[in-house]
């Protein structure tokens, strides 16, 4: 079975009552900070509890050396986690509003801590939840508190310095997961350098979805990828993004392809560009 596992609606709607269930709303916006503790306390599946990307997902930013969403410190995540009632057995169910990018982001931090049995993204989000008549509540539950107690695994990471070394490498597919206009540096609402990485290939998270948001086939995702690994092996795939959320994305799709989980570049472009000596490509 493949580290990613999606449930749908339906299947979530029968598993409400199951006991050591955890759900966890990642609602967000870059542009409106507060949507998504707004959103949730308008109205959520009931037992869902919020996690915010940048309180409860990311870290602190340290101008000039970190990206725009470093990995929080495993110890405050895991604390965290245990706060939501996370334990060792528990299944978890992830969700935003459909596209699942920050509900990737906490699936992958999850499977970096080491919970990896039982993980599920809510395929479509909450836009396919309210499309299946799901209730909604503004009830806040009162979890137990957890006692799962993780450790991180070194070898989902690729540093700036171990990426750089390897850019040379023939045998290295480096993915960003950004819009094509942002890849190839035509504009870049966001950051204050514009381009990609060089070597790098656009590879545009949303394109593991379907025109109603629910992720591809599996057979589709992996025909997708093996487009873009070409003959290169998929053990030496690397995974960036603007700040190393939709990254996740397409490591979560990856997986549902059937691929080993790959590493991420976790600082990403924003963290790339904090170093003028790293090089910069832009165009194709």
């Amino acid at each position: 079975m493949p580290l990613a596992q999606l449930i749908s609606a339906a299947q979530l709607q029968q598993r409400l009552d199951q006991p050591d269930l955890l759900i966890l709303d990642c609602r967000f916006a870059l542009d409106d900070l507060a949507y998504g503790q707004r959103s949730f306390a308008e109205g959520h599946i009931p037992g869902a509890q919020f996690a915010d990307l940048e309180r409860d997902l990311s870290g602190p930013i340290h101008k000039g050396i970190t990206g725009r969403h470093p990995l929080p410190e495993p110890a405050q995540l895991l604390q965290r986690l245990r706060q939501w009632g996370l334990n060792t057995h528990s299944e978890v169910v992830l969700y935003d509003d459909g596209p699942g990018a920050f509900a990737a982001r906490a699936w992958w931090l999850l499977a970096w801590l080491g919970k990896r049995d039982g993980v599920y993204l809510l395929d479509g989000g909450l836009k396919a939840w309210r499309e299946a008549g799901g209730a909604l509540t503004q009830d806040l539950p009162t979890p137990a508190p957890g006692t799962f107690n993780g450790s991180t695994d070194a070898s989902m990471l690729v540093s700036a310095a171990q990426l750089q070394q390897r850019l040379g490498d023939s045998q290295l597919t480096l993915l960003d997961a950004r819009g094509l206009p942002r890849f190839k540096g035509e504009v870049e609402p966001i950051d204050p350098v514009a381009g990609h990485i060089p070597s790098a290939q656009c590879a545009v998270f949303t394109d593991n979805l379907d025109s109603d948001g629910h992720f591809l086939s599996a057979a589709q995702l992996r025909q997708r990828f093996a487009t873009l690994l070409s003959e290169r092996p998929a053990n030496e795939l690397v995974a960036y993004c603007g700040s190393g959320v939709t990254a996740c994305h397409n490591l979560f799709a990856l997986s549902l392809a059937g691929y080993p989980l790959a590493p991420l570049y976790a600082g990403s472009w924003s963290e790339w560009i904090t170093d003028p000596a790293r090089p910069v490509a832009t165009g194709n």
